[in-house]
C-alpha cells in the first residue's frame, strides 16, 4: 500500500503564495506520475490542476498556467505545488494523487491524499 501525506494549505490573500507538499510512503517500487487535483466549494468533481511524470514532463490546467509550478523530489517521493498570484477562484480542497507500482508489482493510479484546504480571500 501507498500512503500520502499532504501539507501546506491555509488562508492567504489574493495575490499571495502558498506551497503544497505531498509525501508518499509505503510499499513503493516506483512512482509513475504525481498530480494535484482540487475540488472547489459546491462542485462535485475534482479537477486536475497539474501533473508530473517520472521523466519530468508537466501538464497544467489552463486556469493555473503561469501561476502554479509542480515539481517533484524523486529521492523523497515528494511532489510540490508552488502557487503564486493566487485568486479567490483558486479556493478549494487540494488533493495529491499518485500512480505507483508497489513491491508486489501491482500498479494503481488512484492513491489519494487526505486533502488540504486552500482559501484565498479577496
Amino acid at each position: 500500500q501507498v500512503q500520502l501525506v499532504e501539507s501546506g494549505g491555509g488562508l492567504v490573500q489574493a495575490g499571495g503564495s502558498l506551497r503544497l507538499s505531498c509525501a508518499a510512503s509505503g510499499s513503493i517500487f516506483s512512482i509513475n506520475a504525481m498530480a494535484w487535483f482540487r475540488q472547489a466549494p459546491g462542485k462535485q468533481q475534482r479537477e486536475l490542476v497539474a501533473s508530473i511524470i517520472s521523466g519530468g514532463s508537466t501538464n497544467y490546467a489552463d486556469s493555473v498556467k503561469g501561476r502554479f509550478t509542480i515539481s517533484r523530489d524523486n529521492g523523497k517521493n515528494t511532489v510540490y505545488l508552488q502557487m503564486n498570484s493566487l485568486k479567490p477562484e483558486d479556493t478549494a480542497v487540494y488533493y495529491c494523487n499518485v500512480a505507483a507500482v508497489t513491491y508486489a508489482r501491482v500498479y494503481k493510479n488512484d492513491y489519494w491524499g487526505q486533502g488540504t484546504q486552500v482559501t484565498v480571500s479577496s
